[in-house]
């Protein structure tokens, strides 16, 4: 499956980077041994430490493969995690009108690689700087740093949705794998948020919503919405 094994590069790349700075620390632990032992002391410390941290950016960054539902005109969702808004807004940018909103909230321990809602074309595009509050807060996407995809379904043609990644206040990059025109199968990976986060998704009037507020969602199989 297209960008299978991203998230394993980013998980391997930070583990990488802990491990030099683990190393350097050990080093001069070793050239205060000279003058005294308690750097030594801590090296064990450091080893666990190291450890741990290893253990849990792998199982962060980990990146099933999806169970796509079969069938036409259906919406899945995009993140993995849990519906904590189901209500209407505005979204002037790309649909230019009163939407459905679905917000799913990524807690640290959700799997953090999302996956594309429906088959079709990416044709909108746009990073948002901002702050990094509190991702637990529906709001934030007011205000923190965000990506913004719009797409544009084969099922119904034409039909446009969209999906805005939202960084939280741990969440500091969103790294998109698709770009503006690239074409997309329903469930496709489309992007990694690192460490806790949220996704609004935007839904035209006319779409049957079928999650409810509470809901556990799984990116690329969890259906959130059809098309009559």
């Amino acid at each position: 499956m297209k960008h299978a094994g991203k998230a394993r590069k980013a998980a391997f790349k930070l583990i990488l980077i802990s491990l030099i700075l683990i190393g350097v620390v050990m080093a001069i632990g070793f050239i205060a041994a000279v003058v005294g032992t308690a750097m030594i002391a801590t090296i064990p410390f450091l080893a666990g430490f190291w450890i741990v941290f290893v253990l849990f950016t792998l199982y962060f960054f980990r990146d099933p493969t999806p169970h796509v539902p079969m069938g036409a005109r259906l919406v899945v969702s995009p993140a993995h995690g849990k519906v904590d808004v189901v209500d209407t807004t505005t979204e002037p940018d790309f649909m230019r009108g009163e939407v459905q909103r679905i917000s799913i909230f990524l807690s640290v321990i959700d799997v953090h690689v999302q996956n594309a809602p429906v088959g079709g074309k990416v044709t909108r595009e746009k990073y948002t700087e901002g702050q990094f509050l509190n991702a637990m807060k529906a709001d934030c996407a007011d205000h923190n740093e965000n990506v913004y995809l719009g797409f544009e379904a084969v099922e119904p043609a034409g039909q446009k949705l969209g999906v805005r990644l939202i960084a939280g206040a741990i969440a500091r990059r969103i790294v998109p794998f698709v770009v503006e025109g690239d074409e997309v199968t329903c469930g496709e990976r489309i992007s990694l948020i690192q460490f806790g986060s949220r996704a609004d998704v935007y839904l035209p009037r006319n779409a049957n919503v079928k999650v409810k507020v509470g809901d556990k969602v799984v990116g690329g199989e969890t259906v959130l919405a059809t098309f009559d």
